[in-house]
């Protein structure tokens, strides 16, 4: 009588303890989160602003309202340059940037932004999901309470603005240009004087005669900003960034704080913008590269071979003494060169080889 007494008695603790944890799952799947997503971009601003509309808008629908987020331009709650310590501190739940501006932080983070010279979009992303990427630059945010995810790539982009020729190596000595991260320093060490601005202060810069060139991105978003019209010449190929990683931060607690199907969600969400965004601008471009050059007299131009083996060896120096600067560098380092070289293999014989083989068509 007792033992049976007993086994009861675990059975009904046992369905009771069953009946709470459902009780949890249902209360959680009811949920509702309101939270604030902060950017480096002027609100609303041509792919980049409405790339973090676009990720607000999917978690909302993707999560059938649980999640509501709102988007805030820079200066609007923080300066561009502030949105990082802002998420880490919990002053909004997610961020929308880039982080090479951060390489304060951290001399790695510049690795899951953009290398001068380095992977393009397809390479990027394959070594981020599958190649040990994302891992890496989850540990790395996670010293500052920071979950990071991509959420936009800019693909290929220009050289940037001048306002003068550049013929030679001789004219980048004393260049003051704006160009933040790696790029930035190469420059330097090809003589120029890099200038870290953020996006709303590019145009009046340039105008001014602050600085005597730009980078941005490329024909579409350059071209929202107005930037023909202060500089005509438009140099290509965008050596400094031959792909941008457009990243989403999450503060980790707020995280933490979303039921596991949300968080999925979260994610998610961010990596459709990711792939979105590349679509968007590749199809842009075009346009807006044609409207620049018949409508406005932009002067598109190639930087000569010269420059771009010199600034190349300079890149070489640069990215290694990032590497050395502490270990963790060094293992991101490690793994974003041995990716690299591996993808590089098959690129250059499929992508690269069939865009040589196309611009030959109709030459016979």
């Amino acid at each position: 009588m007792e033992r049976r007494g007993f086994i009861k008695s675990l059975a009904t603790g046992a369905l009771a303890a069953s009946s709470v944890t459902i009780g949890q799952r249902a209360l959680a799947s009811k949920a509702e989160f309101n939270w604030k997503m902060i950017t480096s971009w002027p609100k609303n601003y041509p792919l980049l602003g409405t790339n973090a509309n676009h990720v607000a808008k999917l978690i909302e629908q993707m999560s059938n309202g649980r999640i509501r987020i709102k988007v805030y331009g820079a200066n609007e709650l923080v300066p561009a340059f502030e949105v990082f310590d802002a998420v880490s501190r919990g002053t909004a739940q997610m961020g929308h940037s880039g982080a090479f501006y951060w390489k304060g932080k951290h001399p790695a983070v510049q690795f899951f932004g953009a290398i001068p010279f380095g992977m393009n979009a397809q390479e990027v992303n394959a070594w981020l999901y599958y190649g040990g990427g994302m891992e890496l630059w989850e540990e790395l945010y996670d010293q500052f309470n920071l979950v990071p995810v991509a959420t936009g790539s800019s693909g290929a982009q220009m050289a940037g603005w001048f306002r003068n020729d550049i013929n030679s190596l001789e004219d980048l000595k004393g260049l003051k240009m704006r160009i933040p991260g790696l790029g930035g320093e190469v420059l330097r060490r090809a003589g120029g004087v890099p200038v870290n601005l953020p996006a709303g202060e590019i145009f009046t810069s340039l105008q001014s005669g602050a600085i005597d060139a730009t980078e941005w991105t490329g024909p579409y978003l350059d071209l929202a900003f107005g930037l023909y019209k202060v500089a005509k010449n438009y140099y290509y190929p965008g050596w400094h960034e031959p792909s941008t990683t457009i990243e989403a931060m999450i503060n980790k607690d707020a995280f933490i704080a979303l039921p596991a199907d949300l968080q999925v969600i979260v994610k998610q969400a961010c990596k459709s913008a990711n792939m979105d965004m590349l679509a968007e601008n590749m199809a842009k471009n075009n346009i807006a590269l044609d409207t620049l050059v018949e409508k406005h007299a932009v002067q598109v131009k190639r930087l000569p071979d010269e420059v771009l083996t010199r600034l190349s060896g300079l890149c070489l120096e640069a990215v290694q003494e990032v590497a050395e600067q502490d270990p963790f560098s060094r293992k991101v380092y490690e793994s974003y060169n041995n990716f690299s070289q591996r993808a590089s293999r098959w690129t250059d014989i499929s992508e690269y080889a069939y865009l040589k083989g196309r611009s030959l068509q109709g030459q016979s």
